[in-house]
């Protein structure tokens, strides 16, 4: 992974349809962190990858000139700070603190959950769930070892955030 760091790379995962594209900022042996780049030239937030069932990581020509072209745009391709990736409670209570908001996702493609920390214990985290108009919706546990994506700081979870911002507001 060293050869590969603040380089744009694409994940593959041998049980995972999804192909994760960003700048890889850290890792460890149980986590990826990557600055996004979901696609053409853009940036957008960050994901953290479970450090697990990995097929390939692939750098082409494709990427050598999509990072150019988004260095050459000024983006910024890594973070800001130093994000906590040793263990997942050590990820969620930063995220909490530092961003709110976060989405996860387990294993399935088929759905993603947003909200904000109510709880976390050695197994289980317990999420106030966000709908996609931005209102809470109470509790939503998931079992620590079924999390394998976690995005923060993206422009639809900023986006939503402004709704509950401005909704608390009234």
């Amino acid at each position: 992974m060293e050869k590969y760091l603040r380089q744009l790379i694409s994940i593959e995962f041998e049980d995972k349809k999804e192909i994760f594209t960003g700048f890889l900022i850290d890792w460890t042996d149980d986590w990826i962190l990557i600055k996004n780049n979901p696609f053409d030239f853009i940036i957008d937030g960050y994901t953290i990858l479970k450090n697990k069932n990995i097929k390939s990581i692939i750098q082409d020509k494709d990427h050598e000139f999509t990072e150019r072209v988004i260095k050459l745009k000024g983006l910024r391709t890594s973070a800001e700070e130093i994000i906590p990736i040793q263990d997942l409670p050590a990820i969620i209570n930063f995220l909490a603190r530092q961003y709110g908001i976060f989405q996860v996702a387990k294993k399935s493609d088929k759905a993603v959950y947003l909200g904000k920390l109510i709880e976390i214990t050695d197994e289980e985290l317990v999420m106030d769930f966000l709908d996609t108009e931005g209102r809470f919706e109470g509790e939503m546990p998931f079992k620590l070892n079924k999390i394998r994506v976690i995005e923060f700081d993206t422009d639809y979870i900023n986006s939503l955030k402004l709704i509950v911002e401005d909704d608390s507001k009234k």
